[in-house]
């Protein structure tokens, strides 16, 4: 690598007018040779030492600036290169030096890797030298050879848009693995609960209970607070509350690595879990995981460009996709390109990275989210060119990771495996004009936006109102203040499932309560056409499900064959409502968006194309791709549902890969009420 360096160097110092590597008098090609040879010793030795206390000191800076800062400490290093080199004759400009670095690094990486293609012993020192940064063990002994597992979640990738991307030729990994002339896996679909989204589902897999998740936020009433999955705070809570409702410290205990998941699933070793973000000290940092990757300058350099290259791709198609005119489309300004880019390129290396470290080291169990699909796929839809490429993408992170394998310490099975899906569809904005929080004021005769006032629902709900209440149509009255010391509702949308929270009253709302104080409110929802159904309490009939037309049907009446408003929901809706009615912070009023079963969109209440979080369409069918030397998940007739069930297959498997036993606590089927 040096040499590779040292020729760089020298093509570098003829291309680029400020870098020279000559005194000004003039030098034998000879003594130049030298120079470069030297000038890169020194900036290799730079690299290697300085760089990692670089990183760690800039661990408190956020890793979008961290990315940008790449170039400037690159170029510094070689700037300072050049100043101690013994000859004393080369020089750059500060602007040429980062780009003299940058090239030097990623010509470095380039190499290094296309050489470990072509021989297995370079690559498998490369990622030993890398799990030697990730672990180093004191005792010197060898790893246990019984098989191990390494479970990748493909964030948001559907089970049908796996089968489809397989077809089209994206994922020839995936595709080997299922129909090559001798398959090593088998794909099985699951379904989700009511909230489909990661937050639910990871919770579930990771710590065998979901339970008391409604949806991807929701208002709690009892603390005032809005719980959200993906804060650090509130997924530390799940976190523990699942932890104490099983007795168990999840699916990661035995020597387990957690790997850009919201929860950590017990595992000792952590990088980039949220749920853990939010504890004091260095080693416990979300930032903390960067340091093993970013501490090599060719990874820190390499993932820069890509970063950059993905800002601009991300730019280039959104104004394509503006000119062409295409529909449905959701605004992909302001920092968007940068979080598209973070979540496609810098969250990817690195977990990828620390997955390779912990199958060198030999751990027990991985368990590791990549999440590119998922933040693409909102932003372009499901089934999108952008998608397609992210999925050829994540092919080649399992092929990485298949070869990866073969050089591990011990036998690995490789399980790839999705929280949720995807449905399409456009915004319940766009279709109708106003949000389904104004939708909520306006049925509660509570002022809204001129511009909401003017749309059909908006005039319909203050129809409804005024009906409700045998009150004139008078313009100056709805401009009045709502009298009384009432709070507004809280109105929160998870996908296209949205939760709606009296705050003023401690405990869930019944349906007679909301009539009382609100009189048209439900009725206005349930007739809106971009409403699926509503869930509500009853006093009388305990859970009830509201649809159009006045059709009112008690949940413990709907099954799969009398699914009543439920029926565009698909198989297992109802249990899914059931279940939910169930959950202590379940909203007032749950409120699920419309449906159309041949297509399968749905009308999302946030600003996404491709949207999970409730019931409809694909968002609700993840999928298990696991290795045929495991158990089947189900039975042939028996389908696999929820991701608690989930859980419970993972365990199974762990246990037949015969290593250490997870402290099971109690019996996952034998949880508490």
């Amino acid at each position: 690598m040096w040499a590779v360096s040292t020729i760089t160097m020298l093509v570098l110092a003829g291309a680029l007018p400020d870098f020279r590597l000559q005194s000004a008098s003039g030098d034998s090609a000879t003594r130049i040779a030298v120079t470069a040879a030297a000038g890169a010793g020194v900036f290799g030795l730079l690299s290697s030492l300085v760089w990692p206390l670089l990183v760690r000191a800039l661990l408190l800076v956020p890793a979008f600036v961290l990315g940008l800062l790449v170039f400037f400490l690159n170029g510094s290093l070689l700037l300072v290169a050049l100043r101690l080199n013994p000859s004393g004759s080369s020089e750059a400009a500060p602007e040429t030096a980062v780009v003299v670095a940058a090239v030097m690094s990623a010509v470095a990486s380039a190499t290094g890797g296309a050489l470990a293609v072509r021989d297995d012993d370079a690559y498998r020192r490369r990622l030993y030298r890398l799990a030697a940064r990730r672990r180093r063990r004191a005792d010197g002994r060898p790893g246990p050879s019984t098989p191990a597992a390494v479970f990748l979640q493909l964030d948001g990738v559907g089970y049908d848009v796996l089968r489809e991307a397989i077809g089209k030729g994206l994922m020839p990994t995936a595709a080997r693995w299922l129909d090559g002339p001798r398959p090593t896996h088998r794909l099985t679909p699951w379904r989700t609960d009511w909230s489909s989204q990661t937050g639910a589902s990871q919770l579930g897999i990771l710590h065998g209970s979901n339970h008391d998740v409604p949806a991807f936020r929701w208002y709690e009433k009892d603390t005032g607070e809005v719980m959200v999955c993906n804060r650090p705070t509130g997924a530390a809570e799940l976190q523990r509350r699942a932890v104490a409702r099983t007795g168990d410290g999840g699916l990661l205990t035995a020597d387990g690595a957690s790997r850009g998941n919201l929860f950590s699933g017990g595992a000792d070793e952590l990088a980039l879990v949220l749920s853990v973000a939010a504890r004091r000290g260095r080693d416990n940092r979300s930032r903390a995981g960067y340091f093993a990757y970013f501490s090599d300058p060719a990874n820190a350099v390499r993932t820069a460009l890509s970063f950059t290259a993905e800002v601009f791709r991300e730019m280039l198609q959104s104004t394509s996709a503006r000119f062409r005119g295409r529909r449905p489309r959701v605004k992909r300004g302001g920092l968007y390109p940068f979080v598209r880019a973070f979540a496609t390129v810098v969250e990817q290396d690195v977990v990828v990275a620390a997955v390779i470290g912990d199958m060198l080291a030999g751990r027990n169990a991985v368990y590791a989210d990549l999440v590119a699909y998922d933040e693409v796929a909102h932003h372009s839809g499901p089934r999108s060119r952008d998608t397609d490429k992210i999925l050829e993408r994540l092919d080649r992170s399992l092929a990485l990771i298949e070869k990866v394998a073969e050089h591990a310490p011990r036998p690995y099975r490789i399980v790839v495996l999705s929280d949720h899906g995807q449905s399409p569809g456009e915004t319940f904005l766009n279709r109708y004009g106003l949000s389904l929080g104004n939708l909520v004021r306006a049925g509660c005769g509570l002022p809204v936006p001129r511009r909401a006032r003017s749309t059909h629902s908006g005039a319909e709900a203050r129809t409804a109102v005024r009906a409700a209440l045998r009150r004139p149509v008078e313009e100056r009255e709805e401009r009045r203040p709502p009298s009384g010391r009432r709070s507004e509702p809280v109105v929160l949308a998870s996908g296209n499932l949205g939760l709606i929270s009296f705050p003023d009253v401690p405990h869930r709302m019944s349906r007679e309560e909301i009539d009382r104080r609100h009189p048209a409110l439900l009725s206005t929802l349930a007739n809106h056409p971009g409403v699926g159904f509503l869930l509500v309490r009853s006093e009388e009939h305990g859970g009830l499900v509201l649809g159009a037309h006045g059709v009112e049907l008690p949940v413990d009446r709907l099954d799969d064959e009398h699914p009543g408003p439920l029926a565009d929901f698909g198989p297992g809706a109802a249990d899914a409502v059931r279940r939910t009615h169930s959950f202590p912070h379940a909203a007032d009023i749950m409120v699920n968006s419309w449906c159309d079963p041949a297509r399968g969109e749905v009308l999302a209440f946030e600003e996404q194309i491709g949207s999970h979080g409730g019931l409809g369409g694909a968002q609700g069918r993840p999928f298990l791709l696991s290795p045929v030397a495991l158990s089947a998940p189900v039975g042939a007739d028996t389908e696999l549902v929820g991701a608690e069930r989930v859980h419970d297959v993972l365990r199974r498997w762990l246990r037949e890969c015969d290593g250490p036993q997870i402290p099971l606590g109690t019996v996952p089927d034998e949880r508490a009420a």
